[in-house]
């Protein structure tokens, strides 16, 4: 196993004193966001009180999760995207955990995205990728698949991140750099920094920020030379211990329930907190229980004790209107605290929210709908935190409600 170096010997050092010399010294910023979608709301309560708060000082909100940092206009999982979730008050900041072919963890979605989020198939390292770049030919879209398995640390490292993007009708590999979403931007992508996890753990330190790592499904086959799925689960917590911080700080995230359980044993101090994630599949209807995949009285008799679940999983249409859907109602009769993701990454909500508003769709009418779901979210379901890819919304609707 890697030893941990210093914070002044890693690659990312000037980014990281950036950060750690601005953290104390930076008040949080909601920017224009809230109040704009503030000013969308229909007349009523909720406009009047959320009103109310505009121009009230801001404070930092563990309710507030950054997801993957601000990626809505920053490349996700940098050092400058999460500075920029800490600085509209993110109280709890996100890595993606994948590794390397040398086994070192780094904040990445998926083991398999580094043709859509670096420059990996523009650089000197597109040889190694695991499929590497065809062009889009009639109707076959243009692919690549390249892997944080496919580099050593060393050479991951190297990468430039980017907006997760890639256009699908490219025939050329620069052309495949495009395809950024319409209502992201390019704007703050010049010299972004890539984060290993431990190099996460002292920024979100620096930034007087919680922690909530998500251990992602590996693309390779496991045990890989060695490395078993339990290695790495235990590799994400040690890395935690060895920077000392405090279990209570973290809430490890896992879709493998598997991984959520050896927590819970095998580390159960942390494993208190441990996350066990689920998401929208086919046939799932938030008000009927027989399509609900979770047994929370197992679950809760097990140990879990946090479940983060889609916005769709959560919200349903009440009468027109959005509403705590029955799954959320029996989660939190269960105690299990509810986690939700992810705010403001439908883009503009006009046309119905997509995939994570599809419970809600038909009475979803703008963005002023991301304020309404927080409220239900909150003090209907009673979630505990929410991710965003704006995280001032969320810090906001916080801060005004005394969360």
């Amino acid at each position: 196993m890697r030893t941990l170096v210093s914070l002044s010997a890693l690659a990312l050092a000037p980014s990281l004193a950036f950060a750690e010399s601005h953290a104390a010294a930076t008040p949080i910023d909601y920017g224009p966001r809230p109040a704009y979608l503030v000013d969308k709301l229909p007349d009523g309560e909720l406009k009047d009180k959320l009103a109310s708060c505009i121009g009230q000082e801001a404070s930092k909100s563990d309710f507030s999760i950054g997801h993957r940092g601000a990626p809505l206009m920053f490349p996700e999982h940098t050092v400058q995207s999460n500075v920029a979730a800490a600085r509209m008050g993110a109280g709890i900041l996100e890595c993606d955990v994948t590794f390397t072919s040398d086994h070192e963890l780094v904040c990445r979605h998926a083991q398999n995205d580094l043709h859509t989020t670096t420059n990996i198939l523009v650089s000197d390292l597109a040889e190694k990728c695991t499929t590497g770049f065809t062009g889009a030919s009639g109707d076959t879209p243009a692919s690549a698949e390249c892997r944080t398995s496919d580099l050593t640390l060393e050479e991951f490292r190297t990468l430039t991140p980017k907006m997760d993007s890639a256009d699908k009708t490219a025939t050329t590999v620069e052309d495949y750099q495009g395809g950024v979403a319409a209502f992201r931007t390019q704007l703050y992508t010049d010299k972004a920094d890539l984060m290993t996890h431990a190099e996460s753990i002292e920024l979100f330190k620096s930034l007087g920020a919680k922690f909530t790592p998500e251990l992602k499904s590996p693309s390779v086959e496991m045990p890989h030379e060695g490395f078993s799925q339990e290695d790495y689960a235990q590799k994400l917590v040690d890395e935690y211990k060895a920077a000392g911080v405090p279990a209570s700080d973290v809430w490890a995230q896992s879709f493998n329930l598997d991984d959520v359980l050896y927590w819970i044993k095998a580390e159960p101090e942390f494993g208190k907190q441990a996350v066990y994630l689920v998401q929208w599949e086919d046939g799932f209807d938030e008000q009927n229980p027989e399509t609900w995949a979770e047994d929370f009285a197992s679950l809760k008799e097990q140990g879990v004790n946090y479940l983060g679940a889609s916005l769709n999983m959560l919200l349903t249409n009440k009468d027109g209107a959005m509403a705590a859907s029955d799954y959320a109602k029996a989660a939190k009769e269960a105690g299990i605290e509810l986690i939700a993701w992810t705010l403001e990454r439908s883009g503009p909500l006009a046309s119905g929210g997509g995939w994570y508003f599809q419970s809600v769709g038909d009475v979803v009418k703008d963005d002023s709908d991301y304020l309404v779901a927080l409220d239900v979210l909150a003090q209907d379901a009673g979630v505990v935190g929410v991710f965003s890819d704006w995280p001032a919304t969320t810090t906001f609707y916080a801060n005004c409600m005394g969360l």
